[in-house]
């Protein structure tokens, strides 16, 4: 009864584990593939077409012709000067292995430079419409400075105005304090020396 219950149990994990397993595999395996096609691609150098043959020689049926620059996957090794690709149509046929590089052509370069120099028409024009604005806001950050400036002078004035105005008052009541010990100390003077001579009469007067 248990071998019954225990056996189908280990026959659903086991096929569990071999679909999981099938799974893993198969995403390693498109990885891989990617990666390796990835490593692969190769372009058509700089003739106007070749011819496309079903086999790796001349002699084999002419299936077609690939332009020059076309992007290709090179999915085998050189056999008898020939070489087999995939091209950007689907199509698995051999061409000769001269007159495929893994550098980009002519071709491709120049649709590589025309499309950088778009870009960077894009930008250019750009940077002109913004060129306006920038000297807009140019001119309003120098107006703004020489506000703050013409302030800043403005505020100096006034502070030089408060110093010198603080300097005379000071000036003043120095000058104000001399006056006033000046005549306190010449009425000081003034009531000694009366003071003398109405002692000196008032001696006199008492000698007689």
């Amino acid at each position: 009864m248990l071998n019954r219950i225990v056996l189908p149990t280990l026959l659903v994990l086991c096929s569990h584990f071999s679909v999981a397993q099938t799974d893993d595999e198969q995403v390693l395996a498109q990885a891989a593939a990617s990666t390796e096609q990835s490593a692969n691609i190769g372009y058509i150098v700089d003739n106007l077409f070749i011819y496309m043959h079903s086999g790796p020689g001349k002699n084999y049926r002419i299936l077609g012709s690939v332009d020059a620059g076309t992007p290709v996957t090179i999915t085998s090794e050189i056999q008898e000067e020939f070489i087999q690709i995939l091209d950007d149509k689907g199509r698995e046929t051999w061409v000769e292995a001269k007159f495929v590089s893994t550098q980009p052509g002519l071709k491709q370069q120049l649709q590589q430079a025309n499309e950088t120099l778009k870009n960077s028409q894009i930008e250019v024009d750009t940077l002109r419409d913004e060129l306006p604005l920038l000297q807009q806001a140019n001119n309003d950050l120098l107006a703004d400075n020489q506000r703050l400036q013409q302030s800043i002078d403005e505020l100096q004035t006034s502070l030089n105005e408060q110093r010198q105005a603080s300097t005379n008052k000071k000036q003043k009541e120095q000058h104000l304090m001399l006056t006033y010990g000046g005549a306190i100390a010449l009425a000081g003077l003034l009531f000694g020396v009366i003071l003398t001579l109405l002692l000196s009469r008032r001696k006199r007067y008492d000698g007689w």
